[in-house]
């Protein structure tokens, strides 16, 4: 008996490995199965819908636990848990490449005055004691007398050396005397986008001129480049990212997003905007747009104004707290109107910054006289966040896509008063207010402007509160979305936004398999809960990109 034990063993694990394999060929084979899980399918959780199986990057089949394990197998599986599975989260307006370069500066954001942005300038320098000082995210809204600061403290303490340094809403910069020399700017200039006193700069420049003193700023090398673009990717995955929107690129950026997609190095699916230069279009505007499972090419970013925050963004009448002043109208309606004729011939969207409720009224205007009616063409109005009252209606008149992003209602809610004033404040931010003209919306970050983090995106178009819960009754409540057109924003309208409805953005067979898997229901969760919500899973293509540890 003893001279049995062995082949009697190897005999049984044969057979059971023989059932096993019997078993699977009853079976389809999947390359990925997600169970025990709560889904949000198209868009709300139905009763025994708990499980999802993909295969080559595509959903196949969407169902209960013991329908869908009955008839597929696969040698990946994710036990969920009783966690709840979206479709994959989109920003549908963000600085990705921005965003990674951003990564090698001094970050400002959490300065509370310009004595901090110094000591962090300070020690940013002991780490990088060679070359340009770059620094971003300083807002002087959140200082002690919110006035913009000057360079004088930076020419004292890194004389000789270009520093500059970006307002969080990328639309001003201070630059030190170096920096200014190094970009060549000299008398006279823009008198609206230069700070002046006793006729010598004082390192504030706004728009244009700060584009122009970020264009002197030495670039990343490819190398340098690649690792913070997979950086960024990784980012944004913690956050629950899949898909993600780059807008204002140039040919070479996009095309080395493009490469490192193909490699497999990124990720992250990605709707690039053209920056308006001849070059890009030579390359990129033809009478079809450049896609890829990853990446598409399809729309032109341009400017109509510049931020609230720094006074640039256009306005119908001045300024509450600056009589003297309506802000910048940075492209003519005749110079946006000559982008959207070639636009609109070759079948790309337009996709225009506007924040003042005149920069909106002159895109709304420009829009109008090349859309037709019945032209589903997506034009669209980022951020929109002041809009004359008379002008809501020709949203929905011309189909013109509003485009917002909610935490700038949060971020801006304690000073934007005193720009506006109550009449026009009551008409910004006006999210709800805008989703009713089209019936849908897309909801973005502005990353790196705002977090990266998506769920802080829901809280604020849900709650219209700060992180502490503030204002306790929530801001101009009115405006707020619902739970689920918040989701929607940042899911399936994102996509639709982009004319990638059918390919992605709910939970549906056939679709690409790109979900976010977060431990709370954050459609049912109490609203002091949601800020707590943890990233679980991130998947794209059906294949885990993030896991939680």
């Amino acid at each position: 008996m003893k001279n049995l034990g062995k082949p009697l063993i190897l005999i049984v694990l044969i057979l059971s490995i023989i059932g096993f394999e019997s078993c699977h060929d009853l079976k389809k084979k999947a390359d990925l199965i997600i169970y025990n899980a709560k889904i949000y399918a198209p868009d709300s959780i139905v009763t025994g819908v708990n499980c999802i199986a993909v295969k080559k990057g595509i959903i196949i089949a969407v169902g209960t636990d013991a329908d869908i394990r009955s008839r597929f197998w696969a040698p990946e599986n994710i036990n969920a848990s009783g966690a709840t599975v979206y479709p994959g989260f989109t920003d549908a307006h963000s600085h990705f490449t921005g965003f990674a370069q951003g990564l090698r500066y001094a970050d400002l954001t959490q300065a509370n005055s310009f004595d901090e942005v110094i000591e962090i300038l300070q020690g940013y320098r002991k780490l990088h004691p060679d070359g340009w000082i770059v620094g971003r995210g300083w807002d002087q809204n959140n200082w002690p007398g919110k006035s913009f600061p000057d360079n004088k403290l930076l020419n004292k303490l890194f004389p000789g050396v270009p520093v500059v340094l970006t307002r969080i809403d990328g639309h001003a910069v201070l630059a030190s005397e170096a920096a200014i020399k190094s970009a060549g700017i000299t008398m006279p200039v823009k008198k609206d986008e230069a700070f002046i006193k006793n006729g010598e700069f004082t390192g504030i420049f706004l728009e244009e001129m700060a584009d122009k003193l970020r264009s002197t700023i030495p670039l990343s090398s490819i190398h340098e480049m690649t690792d913070l673009l997979v950086t960024a990717t990784r980012l944004c995955h913690e956050a629950g990212l899949t898909s993600v929107t780059d807008a204002g690129l140039n040919k070479s950026e996009i095309l080395l997003l493009d490469s490192l997609q193909k490699a497999g190095k990124i990720t992250l699916r990605i709707d690039a905007w053209l920056s308006p230069t001849e070059k890009n279009f030579d390359y990129f505007l033809k009478d079809t747009v450049y896609q890829t499972p990853f990446l598409r090419v399809g729309a032109i970013k341009m400017y109509a104004d510049g931020a609230l925050g720094s006074r640039g963004a256009c306005l119908l009448s001045p300024y509450l707290d600056d009589p003297q002043n309506q802000g910048i109208l940075v492209t003519s309606p005749d110079a946006l109107a000559a982008v959207c004729k070639r636009a609109y011939e070759h079948g790309f969207q337009v996709n225009t910054h506007a924040i003042g409720d005149s920069a909106v009224r002159m895109v709304l205007h420009t829009y109008a006289k090349f859309l037709k009616p019945g032209d589903n063409r997506r034009w669209r109005i980022e951020h929109a966040q002041v809009v004359n009252e008379n002008d809501f209606a020709l949203f929905a008149k011309y189909h013109i896509i509003p485009s917002v992003q909610a935490t700038h209602a949060t971020s801006d809610m304690d000073w934007a008063g005193h720009r506006l004033g109550y009449v026009r404040l009551k008409n910004a931010y006006a999210y709800n207010r805008l989703l009713k003209q089209n019936g849908w919306l897309p909801n973005g970050t502005d990353f790196p402007v705002e977090s990266i983090d998506p769920v802080k995106t829901f809280y604020a178009a849900v709650a219209r509160k700060d992180a502490d819960g503030e204002p306790t009754e929530g801001f101009f409540m009115e405006n707020a979305l619902s739970r689920i057109n918040a989701l929607k924003s940042m899911t399936i309208w994102a996509a639709k936004a982009c004319f990638e409805e059918s390919r992605r953005g709910s939970i549906e067979v056939g679709k690409a398999a790109d979900f976010t898997i977060l431990n709370t229901d954050i459609i049912k969760a109490p609203e002091a809960k949601l800020l707590m919500t943890k990233v679980l899973y991130t998947i794209v293509d059906g294949k885990i990109v993030y896991k939680a540890r």
